[in-house]
């Protein structure tokens, strides 16, 4: 719902942008920077009449904090060149099983213990937001859960479905740690958890991963196979999705669409 359309006039006298948004207006700048050209005399613009607006509304680019951690310059860079192209989303994927890698206060552990040293503070997630905000760029996060979720497991154990030593993966694929949802405690740790992180994006979307969850760490766990058939879950899928249910409520709370 963003309004990002403008119209573009450059002639022998003058330069004009019309546009009914701010955001509209920073589009039209971007255009008006790739019109500089040059020849013997200098740098000119060139003579153009542009009227601009979306093909699609969301245009993004998805950042794996776990996988490579970017430091603040290649962010901010990176915001540059989406600015560029015209891009208005920056997926920010903060948690996999290879790190947790954004500050939480509400449980420290998590960037103490989990981040493997590399993870932006709250202040700087602050900045990064206010400087994507400045170039019409929203930023959605992403915590993925359950599955690739042993950087969270590494910091909090009594999380996981199966008992066993967590350390964080020095290499990216598919494992079977994973939260184990049958647990009232563990949502209560999700929901301050998610609040939390909900409460540092503005933006209206939180990304909950729910990908290449294996299930065979459900499989394994006697008391989890039980609490299905007690709700009558057949399969793994269905259990994930009585999981993303409870989850989607908690971020209701915060005004956030899943």
């Amino acid at each position: 719902n963003m309004e990002e359309s403008y119209e573009l006039e450059v002639d022998d006298s003058k330069i004009s942008i019309k546009a009914e948004t701010d955001i509209g207006a920073i589009r039209g700048l971007e255009t008006l920077l790739q019109l500089i050209a040059s020849d013997q005399k200098g740098f000119y613009f060139k003579g153009a009449t542009i009227q601009d607006s979306p093909r699609f509304a969301w245009r993004g680019l998805l950042i794996s904090q776990p996988y490579h951690f970017m430091p603040m310059e290649v962010i901010k860079r990176t915001l540059d060149a989406m600015a560029m192209v015209k891009m208005n989303v920056l997926h920010l994927y903060i948690s996999d099983d290879q790190g947790y890698t954004i500050e939480s206060k509400v449980f420290p552990k998590l960037h103490q213990q989990a981040s493997g040293g590399n993870y932006f503070t709250q202040v700087q997630i602050a900045e990064i937001i206010d400087y994507a905000d400045q170039r019409g760029i929203r930023i959605v996060p992403e915590i993925d859960l359950p599955g690739h979720s042993t950087a969270i497991l590494t910091a909090f154990p009594e999380l996981a479905s199966i008992q066993r030593d967590y350390k964080l993966q020095d290499h990216w694929g598919v494992f079977d740690p994973t939260i184990n949802p049958t647990k009232e405690k563990n949502y209560r740790f999700l929901d301050t958890l998610l609040t939390e992180v909900a409460s540092l994006f503005p933006d209206h979307y939180f990304h909950i991963g729910g990908d290449e969850n294996t299930g065979k760490d459900w499989a394994k766990s006697d008391s989890i196979q039980t609490f299905m058939k007690a709700h009558g879950l057949s399969s793994t899928v269905e259990l994930q999705n009585y999981f993303n249910k409870h989850i989607q409520l908690i971020l209701q709370r915060s005004g956030k669409t899943v």
